[in-house]
């Protein structure tokens, strides 16, 4: 049924579909729309694979018949080897939706503890996996501020690491770079990578092309519910039909010669040459990282430049990992000047306090105004009083002077 299948991969697959159907009824049980219409594919472990589509092409409600939250309608859906609707498979998945929903008046630290709850981690562990999650997507120093103050994309950063609290074995991607900056993107495709090398298997979709492409090994592309395209990416978009040659700047007596061998063997039209050029994305990581070697000061995301430890444990190659990991932070080594543990800890007690200070601050300038408040309807209420005993008073002289007359 699958390429790699076909090609002897013995990995087991961790997603299988046959003739997978969806199809949403209206309010008589009548056929209103087939979103997903008798698809085949596997996902195998170790896996990234690429679902894309257009929008109504049926990549959320596959995606959401894979976290059981849809039932199909026909075929046959397995995860792990069971329906995706069964609870004992549930630990073994992070989701990270389109839309990162979260409780806003919970602190970056308390949402992840929230979460890490609800798989009964012990208190230590989530701890632990707490402070390392924070530090690997940046918000280390944002662990004591509320969500709801997050911009969307330090919001996406904590969606991210909530969908690997519980380190998963099958990671479900929608839309992961949005909202992200150029290096949060940069950051999250090297994630992914890295959870790749450790054999996990992920499920990426995005409208964000060149993000699939840097990413993925395999995509499925759909459009009307069906598969139209599947494979590997270096099968899919090679051209067969062409050769490009890349090499170090040639003197200009070489590329005469080039130049005449090229025009001997082909007409003018039939071949180009030109410079090499980076990518946006490839320049403006280089700006970054040489802000980041001057150090200088910013209050955005900063991410540590290591993956949390739980994450990497147990996994072969670590040491080689490393320059993949320094990725994280933006391809730039740890500045020489970098503060001790105990200075860390230091910094990170100072920021504490200094958190709280703000807190107790602004509960004082509360109280304060509440106070204000209640005074100043204390004095309305003295001043209604008191027009009412003019009032009266007005009425007794008025008595009296009716009656002397």
């Amino acid at each position: 049924m699958e390429e790699a299948a076909v090609g002897g991969d013995v990995r087991p697959p961790v997603v299988s579909a046959v003739g997978l159907t969806k199809v949403f009824r209206d309010f008589w049980n009548r056929p209103k729309a087939k979103a997903v219409n008798d698809i085949d594919f596997e996902v195998r472990e170790g896996e990234v694979l690429g679902l894309l589509g257009p929008n109504g092409s049926g990549k959320s409600t596959t995606v959401k018949m894979l976290l059981g939250l849809l039932y199909p309608t026909g075929g046959r859906l397995t995860v792990f080897g069971k329906s995706p609707r069964d609870v004992s498979i549930k630990r073994s998945i992070g989701y990270l939706p389109e839309e990162t929903y979260l409780y806003k008046y919970l602190t970056a630290f308390e949402t992840l503890d929230f979460f890490a709850s609800l798989f009964n981690l012990p208190s230590a562990d989530r701890k632990k996996r707490c402070e390392q999650l924070l530090d690997m997507v940046g918000l280390a120093h944002a662990r004591n501020r509320p969500v709801g103050e997050f911009s969307k994309g330090m919001a996406r950063r904590i969606g991210l690491a909530q969908a690997m609290i519980n380190d998963p074995a099958l990671l479900i991607l929608d839309e992961p770079t949005s909202g992200l900056d150029p290096l949060g993107c940069r950051e999250v495709k090297d994630l992914i990578q890295m959870l790749k090398k450790r054999g996990k298997t992920v499920i990426v979709t995005s409208h964000l092309l060149s993000d699939v492409e840097d990413v993925c090994d395999r995509v499925i592309i759909l459009y009307g519910g069906k598969i139209r395209a599947q494979g590997a990416l270096t099968d899919l978009l090679s051209i067969e039909r062409k050769d490009r040659i890349t090499t170090p700047a040639l003197p200009p007596d070489v590329m005469k010669k080039v130049l005449t061998v090229l025009r001997e063997n082909l007409k003018d039209d039939e071949f180009h040459v030109d410079h090499p050029r980076m990518t946006l994305e490839e320049f403006f990581l280089d700006v970054v990282n040489k802000a980041k070697v001057e150090q200088v000061e910013t209050f955005g995301a900063r991410s540590s430049g290591h993956i949390a430890e739980y994450l990497s444990e147990g996994s072969e190659g670590n040491k080689a990992d490393g320059a993949l990991l320094d990725r994280l932070a933006g391809r730039v080594p740890e500045p020489e000047t970098a503060p001790e543990p105990d200075e860390r800890e230091k910094a990170e007690a100072k920021e504490k306090a200094a958190e709280q200070q703000r807190l107790r601050s602004l509960s004082k300038d509360r109280e304060a105004e509440a106070a204000a408040q209640k005074a100043e309807a204390e004095l309305r209420e003295a001043r209604a009083k008191l027009s009412d005993a003019n009032d009266k008073l007005k009425d007794l002289l008025g008595a009296r002077k009716k009656g002397g007359e």
